[in-house]
């Protein structure tokens, strides 16, 4: 389970969106994310929080376990940032090419993803290098 990248469940629940979205009464995914609700804050000030938001806030809490994930060193967590990357990759082709993933979730979907990358090898490398001690050539 180490190896599975989280943030391919908002990818997965995004394409469903996207190509089952017909089911849901929308047949554009960005208006069916641009839908949501009004929370009254305490302050008295309305808050209009969309699908959209939700979307990004749940992805940034998967983002966030992934990078949490990434301090640990193993196999299973390199498997995990070889998936994370054909994931990026295969977000982006679909933002480039396919039609009703230009949204701006979306494409937040596909920086978290880079970012998981990144971060994740980034992330790695350090703790390795902290794992891998030569005598006489500490940091």
């Amino acid at each position: 389970m180490g190896a599975f990248p989280l943030l391919l469940l908002s990818l997965l629940l995004y394409n469903l969106l996207a190509f089952g979205g017909g089911l849901a009464g929308q047949a554009d995914v960005s208006a069916l994310l641009n839908q949501g609700f009004v929370l009254k804050l305490p302050s008295g000030d309305p808050w209009h929080f969309s699908y959209s938001d939700v979307f990004i806030a749940f992805s940034l809490c998967l983002l966030f376990v992934e990078m949490v994930k990434a301090t640990r060193t193993g196999r299973a967590e390199i498997l995990n940032h070889a998936f994370s990357t054909l994931i990026f990759v295969a977000a982006l082709v679909e933002f480039l090419l396919l039609k009703g993933f230009a949204t701006t979730a979306f494409f937040l979907l596909v920086a978290m993803s880079l970012f998981d990358v990144v971060a994740g090898y980034t992330i790695s490398i350090i703790s390795a290098r902290r794992d891998m001690t030569v005598p006489g050539h500490e940091p």
